[in-house]
């Protein structure tokens, strides 16, 4: 069984949704860039070990990547999974855990890569907004992309409401996502993703229904 370590910054929304999909893997450990994120404690209430490694101990990012790897290599996971994990990390981290290195992104890749996504696609005026499973590479948010999901942005829509929508299908294809990287059906060709799964429709983007 493939094991796995979970970073996470905060409540660990996406953390908990794995942990829910009874997935085939070991989660080996939760670890957080901060003491008090919430997702700690969750994952401790159910007998997986944690630790925090707080960015703010350590003068500069390569000191903090170098102190996060350290940890992760002492739970050897086949993979390192980015749950809400609020730090860019350097080349050196990235290119350590090339290919078994997976984030979850709130916008559809590649339009609206870092941070405010949401404000931004409703400012933008686009029709269409979502999340993106994707490799993670040392150009931020540009690694080669897994699975999709879409969501119509309302004329309605704020913030905090489209924020939840996309959360929603984050929960959804993040999980399906790690079912096939540990199952050994994700490929990576330059900058696209093989999915090998028999039957397939071709295509990963999950466009659900506009709600009632």
């Amino acid at each position: 069984m493939k094991r796995i370590v979970i970073l996470i910054s905060g409540r660990g929304s996406n953390m908990l949704s794995i942990l829910d999909a009874n997935l085939p893997v070991e989660v080996a450990a939760v670890i957080s860039n901060r003491r008090d994120a919430a997702g700690l404690a969750s994952a401790r209430a159910r007998g997986i070990k944690t630790c925090a490694i707080d960015h703010r101990d350590y003068a500069t990012r390569e000191a903090f990547d170098a102190a996060l790897a350290e940890k992760i290599d002492e739970f050897s996971p086949d993979y390192v999974i980015l749950a809400g994990f609020m730090r860019i990390l350097g080349n050196d981290f990235v290119n350590r855990y090339a290919g078994r290195l997976l984030n979850i992104h709130p916008s559809l890749l590649p339009a609206f890569p870092g941070t405010a996504t949401h404000r931004r696609a409703l400012e933008e005026g686009v029709k269409i907004h979502g999340c993106t499973v994707h490799f993670v590479t040392e150009k931020l948010d540009h690694g080669a992309i897994v699975i999709q999901a879409a969501v119509p942005v309302l004329e309605t829509d704020t913030e905090e409401t489209l924020a939840t929508r996309v959360l929603k299908q984050e929960h959804r294809i993040y999980p399906e996502a790690i079912r096939w990287l540990v199952a050994g059906r994700l490929k990576i060709e330059g900058n696209r993703v093989c999915i090998g799964i028999p039957g397939m429709p071709k295509g990963t983007l999950i466009s659900p229904e506009i709600p009632c």
